[in-house]
């Protein structure tokens, strides 16, 4: 039936005449479970379902949704759309247009090894009780206060169609897992950890994550990290970054300076700007270790598609090439103003949400360096394996993060844990002083927020463990 509406959508508005039109069935099937200590505390179900339309009138574009699902509230909702955007067209300096795209014709869904219905609420729920569980009989001389679990199940459903042509349906289920930990001590206080897991498929990556070791193991060290850690030493040394930060560097410094729609100045009063500007394609900003790639194709990733909310083919986006600002992210409109084509970075949070300049999955290109080999030559330095909070400016130019897990390296053995080193640096500074990049790559899932109103969109982030020349670590 949506496939009807949708196509009567599209037909309507080209009734008006416009220049472009764009219809998006979206849907999305909700389902989570919270926990506090392995008690529930919350439970429920959602649907999301309802029709986008973008319209492109004089110049102008007018953006409307509804959820309800007849005829005349579909024609109604063409109607807004076009009636704002002939109201705005008037006011537009620039007008809008839309690059050429070989835009796509096709179907494709992500294929469960355990659909979500197949699984009994029981199972489920035994999973919070049995982490908690888990967690809380994991250590001895200090404890665990606080452990929150929230699972979260969804089934996105869409298609596009637009009056170039494209015709593009997708199913894609994805799972989530987060969790936070707090251990305290009488006399040490407290400390606590955050992960998320997520991916793309069904109830079967609960048991590829192994979350229970994962979890058993994060609360032993935070035992560990808050009775016997050292601060970190004064002097300039080697740092060893874990895949964790570097994950969160790339998204960060790379992946949202290089979206087109912020370098363009539309993300100043949200979320920030650009430290990149339209005319820095080709300027160097680190060295040959620095490859940023973002790819909405990876297999099974959390932020997976292969076609973009405006039809067009996903690929994998190099936006910083051997240490060169290569390219940046694109919707169509962007295309137009930078004279390239669009490379499928047009994505909605839902069928009321317009599709923005968006990632995926952004990480940085792995080398060829076992972890035994990053520390083999470092006399004395710190290994930071994961963070505790960390900040970066609206320009995503400097940064700061502070280490959760940290290790002393002496003589090329990670030895002591180290209390909360903190990693101050510039973007340039960071892609400058590489100088080893560790051949295992690692993705973390999370939810990027950008726009106005704000869209949370499902990424991965990811990279290997690096290396970095003498830099000096704060403490707090």
């Amino acid at each position: 039936m949506y496939e009807d509406i949708a196509l009567y959508a599209l037909k309507v508005a080209e009734e008006f005449n416009v220049s472009y039109a764009e219809v998006r069935y979206h849907r999305i099937d909700g389902f989570g479970i919270v926990s506090r200590n392995g008690l529930i505390i919350a439970s429920g179900y959602e649907v999301s379902d309802g029709i986008g339309i973008r319209v492109l009138v004089d110049g102008a574009l007018g953006f409307s949704s509804t959820n309800t699902l007849d005829r005349e509230s579909i024609r109604k909702a063409v109607e807004d759309a076009y009636r704002l955007a002939k109201a705005h067209s008037r006011l537009m300096k620039k007008p809008i247009k839309f690059a050429p795209a070989k835009v796509g014709r096709a179907s494709y869904s992500v294929i469960e090894q355990k659909s979500f219905d197949s699984i009994d609420i029981e199972q489920k729920i035994a999973l919070h009780r049995e982490l908690w569980n888990s967690a809380s009989k994991s250590i001895v001389d200090a404890k665990v206060e606080v452990f929150t679990l929230s699972y979260n199940e969804s089934i996105e459903e869409k298609l596009i169609l637009n009056t170039d042509g494209a015709y593009v349906k997708s199913r894609i289920p994805r799972l989530s897992v987060f969790y936070n930990v707090v251990v305290s001590h009488p006399q040490k206080g407290s400390i606590q950890r955050f992960e998320q897991f997520g991916g793309s498929g069904g109830f079967e990556q609960i048991k590829q994550w192994n979350l229970e070791d994962i979890i058993v193991n994060e609360t032993k060290t935070l035992e560990k990290i808050l009775l016997t850690a050292v601060e970190p030493p004064k002097e300039e040394i080697p740092v060893i970054v874990g895949s964790e930060i570097v994950a969160l560097i790339v998204h960060e410094s790379c992946g949202h300076p290089s979206e087109a729609d912020r370098i363009l100045g539309r993300e100043a009063a949200q979320a920030g700007k650009s430290f990149i500007k339209p005319n820095m394609i080709g300027e160097r900003i680190g060295n040959q270790y620095a490859t940023v790639i973002d790819d909405p194709t990876i297999p099974n990733s959390y932020g997976f598609y292969l076609y973009d909310d405006e039809g067009v083919a996903a690929r994998s986006r190099y936006l910083y090439r051997e240490g060169v600002i290569n390219e940046f992210l694109h919707n169509r409109w962007t295309a137009q103003i930078f004279n390239v084509d669009s490379n499928a970075a047009a994505r909605a949070m839902y069928y009321g949400s317009e599709p923005i300049v968006r990632m995926a999955n952004t990480y940085l290109k792995p080398g060829d360096y076992s972890f035994d080999e990053l520390l083999e030559d470092i006399r004395l330095g710190v290994y930071i394996k994961s963070y505790m909070e960390w900040n970066i400016d609206d320009e995503r130019w400097s940064q700061r993060y502070v280490g959760l897990e940290a290790h002393l390296i002496e003589n090329g053995e990670a030895t002591k844990f180290v209390r909360n080193p903190v990693l101050e640096l510039t973007t340039r500074a960071f892609y400058s002083l590489i100088d080893a990049v560790g051949k295992d790559l690692r993705f973390y899932a999370g939810t990027c927020g950008k726009g106005e109103p704000m869209q949370g969109v499902p990424v991965w982030f990811g990279g290997p463990d690096v290396r970095l020349s003498k830099i000096r670590l704060g403490v707090i």
